[in-house]
């Protein structure tokens, strides 16, 4: 929609959501992505991804006038807000995350000096805070559920008073692939998650499966199917993360209908019915293109 309303190039700070085959369809339209603003052009148009970017990036892109385009997820703006509203309280926040990860990046930019990584449940155990009272803790959207919810279990260990955020942050698409990975799992012999290696709430799907003691393979496509994944199993199970293309899940299933697959059932564990806005930068542009 960026390219139609801006036209090319449309610079993208980072992948606009972690998945090869989106990234690639884009650069073929004209989106040119970038790690940095400071990549982008004087006054052209830039995309900041759905992971969120820190307020030092925003300053950045403005001082150079750039053109920005917010496509921030709005559930990973509400981790932004909170984050923010704990600091401004005097609070540590404990930040559950992977280390490196964009989103936990653009998070801890809202609020450096109050903000520490807690990797996993053992992460914590050497986390210093200045008053045991004031404690909150926040997570990245894209984590297993169970996962975290044992992290917060070890936080509150160290830290009783531990403050909660006002709702659940981990996303509610990883959280529904989850819970009907659970439900195949139990009834597969393999489990195939279509999603890149890069996109973190596809390998917590790899891992919810294997947990369960299925064995599980993360793919980009059919095409990297191996026959040995198959040998001697008589269910597959299928899923795929938050931001792989819906055409490519068909292949997949398309691939195992051409192998004479016949009995195929789809599971859905929860009804997803939540629709996010465009950009509001974009929601202007096409506004003013209908007015003129």
């Amino acid at each position: 929609m960026a390219l139609e309303q801006f036209g090319a190039p449309v610079y993208v700070r980072k992948q606009i959501v972690h998945n090869t085959h989106v990234v690639r369809n884009l650069e073929k339209q004209g989106a040119v992505f970038v790690e940095e603003t400071e990549e982008v052009p004087e006054g052209a148009v830039v995309v900041f991804s759905a992971h969120g970017v820190a307020p030092q990036v925003r300053d950045d892109a403005k001082s150079r006038g750039l053109r920005t385009i917010d496509a921030t997820c709005p559930l990973v703006t509400k981790v932004h807000n909170e984050a923010r509203r704990f600091a401004a309280r005097d609070y540590d926040i404990l930040l559950i995350g992977h280390e490196g990860h964009e989103e936990v990046v653009g998070t801890t930019g809202e609020a450096p000096s109050r903000i520490h990584l807690v990797d996993g449940p053992q992460g914590g155990t050497e986390v210093q805070v200045r008053d045991p009272a004031r404690v909150a803790w926040l997570s990245q959207t894209t984590l297993s559920v169970d996962e975290t919810k044992e992290t917060v279990a070890a936080l509150r260990e160290r830290f009783p008073l531990l403050a909660d955020p006002p709702s659940d942050d981990i996303c509610y698409a990883t959280q529904n692939r989850q819970a009907a990975v659970k439900q195949i799992a139990s009834d597969s012999d393999v489990v195939l998650v279509v999603g890149s290696r890069n996109s973190s709430n596809s390998v917590r799907l790899v891992e919810v499966a294997r947990d369960f003691g299925v064995d599980s393979h993360l793919i980009d496509s059919a095409s990297e199917v191996r026959e040995e994944w198959l040998r001697d199993k008589r269910v597959v199970g299928i899923s795929s993360g938050a931001s792989a293309p819906e055409n490519l899940v068909d292949e997949l299933v398309g691939f195992f209908r051409a192998r004479g697959v016949r009995d195929i059932s789809e599971v859905e564990a929860v009804r997803e019915d939540v629709r996010f806005m465009l950009p509001k930068q974009v929601r202007e542009a096409v506004a003013a293109g209908e007015a003129s």
